[in-house]
């Protein structure tokens, strides 16, 4: 069941990827076309601009995040051995170096995982997540970053975040074309596809974000998935996010920034919606059950 929920999930996320891609190059056309009846510059445009930003965004330091977070790195399995140990198996069971491992001092049981490729990977979890959770539930949930890591997910949410950013740096760029156009060239535009145009521009913000959202969504299943395979215990993880979506209390040190990155949304928001950074708990429960 998990292999079928794997390869599901991958099918999805290169199609909401592909997407989202073409996304970026038709916001480019339509500012141009509405400049100036050109879209071919536009596309390309938008394309530099994507991809510089892209760069940018990857190159950032997971030091970085974990200093948002106020996260403390373990250096040694002598300060928190099961940690250290059950991080060092499921690495050595996904194949991957063993990640980076950090604590952050909060009651609300969470984690999430960073690092845009395995050999960059870091873990870091709460002290609520090892206090309040059974040994299997632990393992469950850091079999999830784990498998977050070997799937290149962070990359992949980077790139998503850069793409937000690039259309939301298009988008005002093109109002400001729009204003300032002058009507030129309008003999060479059709009207049709210059009112698609504009809408397009307007409405890019809103959609990208809810196309950066439905992709992080679609990994947290892939990550359920992959950690059932590391560890062949669906019940655990399960219960794991029960329990962690029943504790109310909100993680402290988490922003709307990070939010997508933990195991469970940590903010605690009441319901899921198109705008969660999160699948909803009970569907991810349901899944995880039925495997």
């Amino acid at each position: 069941m998990f292999h079928i929920q794997i390869a599901r999930n991958k099918r999805k996320t290169v199609f909401l990827v592909a997407l989202f891609i073409v996304f970026v190059l038709l916001i480019g056309a339509a500012i141009t076309y509405v400049r100036a009846g050109d879209y071919v510059s536009g596309a390309i445009f938008a394309a530099v601009i994507a991809g510089g930003y892209t760069i940018f965004m990857i190159s950032t330091s997971t030091n970085v995040v974990m200093r948002m977070n106020h996260a403390r790195e373990i250096t040694s399995s002598t300060e928190q051995p099961f940690l250290w140990h059950t991080v060092e198996g499921l690495a050595i069971a996904a194949r991957i170096p063993m990640p980076r491992i950090f604590i952050i001092q909060d009651k609300s049981p969470n984690a999430f995982a960073t690092g845009i490729s395995p050999k960059s990977g870091a873990v870091a979890v709460t002290s609520g997540l090892m206090e309040r959770l059974s040994r299997e539930e632990i393992e469950g949930v850091l079999a999830h970053e784990v498998a977050h890591i070997r799937n290149y997910d962070i990359r992949l949410s980077t790139i998503a975040v850069a793409l937000v950013s690039a259309i939301a740096i298009l988008s005002d760029l093109g109002m400001r074309f729009f204003v300032f156009s002058g009507g030129r060239n309008k003999d060479n535009k059709h009207p049709l596809i210059l009112i698609i145009a504009i809408f397009l521009v307007l409405l890019s913000p809103l959609v990208a974000t809810m196309m950066q959202l439905a992709i992080s969504r679609n990994r947290e299943y892939l990550a359920d998935a992959s950690a059932v395979e590391l560890t062949r215990n669906p019940v655990a993880l399960a219960s794991a996010l029960e329990n962690i979506t029943n504790t109310r209390i909100p993680v402290e040190e988490a922003s709307s920034s990070t939010a997508s990155l933990y195991f469970a949304e940590p903010l605690k928001k009441k319901a899921a919606s198109l705008f969660s950074t999160h699948p909803p708990p009970e569907e991810r429960i349901k899944r995880l059950r039925n495997m």
